[in-house]
C-alpha cells in the first residue's frame, strides 16, 4: 500500500509524526509532501527535526498569500505530483488550505481521499478552516474521527458510512514527548522571567482576531493589562498584522517571542498558569496537559475541553482578565481524544479499506 501525505502547517506536522512512525514500522510506502504553507523555519523545520519526522519527499514551497491564490497554487502542483505517485491513497490533515489542496486534487484524479481529524465542526461558516473540512469530510472517501462528537457531526451529515472513530494522534505525539520530557527544565522563555515563577503562555493567529486591527488592538491592550507575565508565541501572521497596523507586541505585561520548538512547548505550558489562545490544537494540548485554558472565540471544535471549565470561551476582549482570574477546574478530565494510539488504528483502518 503508498499512501501520500500531504501537510503545511504546524499542526499537521505534529499529527504527521506518529504517523511517519507507524508507517516506518510496516512495508507500506509513505510518501510525504509539504506544501510549504508554513515555510518559517520555526514553523516548519524545527518539527521534521524535533519530532524525528523524516524529511519531505516532495517540498511544494507555496509560501504564503489570499487563500485563493495559495489553495490554486497547490493545486497546480499537486496535480504532477499525484500523477507520479499515484497512491493508493491521499491522506489530508485537518482544516487548513493545503488539506483542501490535497483532497481536490486527489478527487479531480479519481484518488481515494483519507481525511484525517475529520467531522470537526465550530459551525461558524465566517472561518475559512470550517469550509475547508467541511468540503473535505464531504470529498473524502475515508473520514477519520479523532471524537465521538466528531462521527456525530459526521453521521447527521450523512457520511456514517465511511467514518472511522480513530482518536486523535496529537494524543499521541503528546503523550510520547511530554513523557520524554519530563522534569527537564523550561527552555525558551523570554530574557528575564523566571520559569518557577507564575506566567501564562499565549497565542494569536486566526483571521478574526488579527485581520481587525481595533479587535487585535483590544486583545493586545488585555494581555498587556494582566498582573501576570504573559508570554506570547508570536507567530509569523500576528507580527506582520502588528507592524501593518503599528501596534506594539512588547508592552505591559506581554513578553513576545518566536514560536517554540514542539518539546519546549509543552515544557512551558507544563508549568504555566494558564493559556491564553484562538488555537484548535493549543486548546486540546493544554487540556491534555491539564493546564486551564481561556480561548479567544465564540466557539470551539473541541467541546469536549470545556467540560468540567478546563477552558473557557472569552469572545470579548475586554472580559479576559475576569476569564482568567476564574477559579482553578476541579473536575476530572475525561479521556476523550483517546488512548495515544490513534496512528496505528489509522494505518488499520486505511488497510481495511484498500482490500
Amino acid at each position: 500500500m503508498k499512501v501520500l501525505s500531504v501537510v503545511g502547517a504546524r499542526p499537521q506536522f505534529v499529527k504527521l509524526a506518529p504517523i511517519a512512525e507507524a508507517f516506518a514500522a510496516t512495508e507500506h510506502t509513505h510518501v510525504i509532501v509539504h506544501t510549504g504553507q508554513h515555510y518559517d523555519a520555526e514553523m516548519s523545520d524545527i518539527f521534521f527535526a524535533d519530532l524525528a519526522i523524516p524529511a519531505p519527499d516532495v517540498h511544494l514551497g507555496v509560501g504564503s498569500g489570499s487563500h485563493g491564490v495559495q489553495t490554486g497554487a497547490m493545486l497546480a502542483a499537486l496535480d504532477g505530483v499525484l500523477d507520479e505517485h499515484s497512491p493508493d491513497w491521499v491522506l489530508v490533515y485537518g482544516d487548513t488550505n493545503s488539506t483542501l489542496a490535497g483532497a481536490v486534487s486527489a478527487v479531480k484524479m479519481h484518488l481515494p481521499v483519507a481525511h484525517l481529524e475529520a467531522g470537526l465542526r465550530s459551525f461558524n461558516r465566517a472561518m475559512p478552516e470550517e469550509h475547508n473540512r467541511v468540503l473535505t469530510d464531504h470529498a473524502a472517501d475515508l473520514a477519520l474521527a479523532p471524537t465521538r462528537t466528531a462521527v456525530e457531526h459526521l453521521t447527521r451529515e450523512g457520511l456514517a458510512d465511511r467514518t472511522v472513530l480513530v482518536g486523535d494522534v496529537m494524543t499521541d505525539v503528546l503523550r510520547r514527548v511530554s513523557a520524554a520530557g519530563t522534569g527537564a527544565p523550561v527552555t525558551g522563555l523570554p530574557g528575564g522571567l523566571d520559569p518557577d515563577a507564575p506566567y501564562l503562555i499565549a497565542t494569536l493567529h486566526r483571521a478574526e482576531n488579527t485581520d481587525d486591527p481595533a479587535r487585535l488592538a483590544a486583545i493586545l491592550d488585555a494581555l498587556a493589562g494582566l498582573d501576570t507575565p504573559v508570554v506570547l508565541l508570536a507567530h509569523p501572521r500576528l507580527r506582520a498584522r502588528a507592524r501593518e497596523y503599528d501596534l506594539e507586541l512588547a508592552r505591559g505585561a506581554i513578553h513576545p517571542t518566536n514560536p517554540l520548538p514542539y518539546p519546549a512547548t509543552l515544557a512551558a505550558m507544563t508549568r504555566a498558569t494558564g493559556v491564553v489562545t484562538d488555537s484548535g490544537g493549543l486548546q486540546k494540548e493544554s487540556f491534555l496537559l491539564g493546564v486551564p485554558t481561556t480561548t479567544v472565540r465564540t466557539e470551539t471544535e473541541w467541546p469536549e475541553t470545556l467540560e468540567g471549565g478546563w477552558n473557557v470561551l472569552c469572545p470579548e476582549p475586554a472580559d479576559l482578565a475576569r476569564c482568567l482570574s476564574r477559579p482553578g477546574p476541579t473536575a476530572e478530565r475525561a479521556e476523550p481524544y483517546g488512548d495515544g494510539h490513534a496512528a496505528a488504528k489509522v494505518l488499520a483502518a486505511l488497510e481495511g479499506a484498500a482490500r
